[in-house]
């Protein structure tokens, strides 16, 4: 699994953070590590300028082998806090989706006994005549 991590200018990016990064995507979402080719983590501080709190956002983007692009957003007060949220999402995004398709896989349609040319679907009612 590929994880590429972007940062817009209110973020710096240094080493130390696309570690932290990537354990966290690893540790949350690790167990899918075949099905999910890549993941794009996208980083900013809305309110950087404005100095509020609440303002770091983190974007979580895993593309699955045959399936649509997976995509979580977070905000919170600290940068590694949103880091860590966003990872818990796209782990659970990931079950869903990863479930239903999973599921519907192995989905197989039961075959109706009336779907059958020779057989009684009343032969085994165990019937008696009155």
């Amino acid at each position: 699994m590929q994880i590429n991590v972007n940062t817009d200018n209110t973020i710096q990016k240094h080493q130390g953070l696309d570690e932290h990064v990537e354990a966290v995507v690893q540790s949350s979402i690790g167990r899918f590590g075949e099905q999910v080719t890549r993941v794009d983590v996208h980083l900013s501080d809305e309110n950087k300028e404005k100095h509020a709190d609440g303002g770091n956002y983190c974007m979580m983007e895993a593309r699955v082998s045959g399936y649509q692009p997976i995509v979580v957003h977070e905000h919170a007060v600290e940068l590694h806090q949103s880091i860590k949220n966003a990872g818990g999402k796209l782990a659970r995004a990931l079950d869903s989706a990863l479930g239903r398709l999973a599921d519907k896989n192995k989905h197989v349609p039961v075959a109706l006994a009336m779907d059958e040319p020779d057989v009684d679907p009343l032969s085994d009612k165990h019937l008696t005549d009155s």
